[in-house]
């Protein structure tokens, strides 16, 4: 299967953070999650997250998960 992702969800954090002109950096620091966590999930790279983090992030951001991510056909 090589680089390619086991599933078909794509995540818009870089999009969303440009919206609100915040780092991730910034989004780490306030939402408690390292910015390399922050950083695999930007990329595509994440395999899960937990509803704990994904509910901070949303917090932080002031945005619902379906912001955050949807399912590639």
């Amino acid at each position: 299967m090589g680089d390619a992702p086991d599933h078909l969800i794509t995540c818009h954090l870089g999009e969303v953070l440009d919206d609100r002109g915040m780092t991730l950096a910034e989004l780490s620091r306030l939402a408690g999650v390292s910015v390399v966590n922050l950083s695999v999930l930007k990329n595509d790279r994440a395999k899960a997250i937990r509803f704990s983090t994904l509910t901070a992030i949303c917090r932080v951001l002031n945005c619902s998960p379906g912001e955050l991510f949807t399912v590639r056909d």
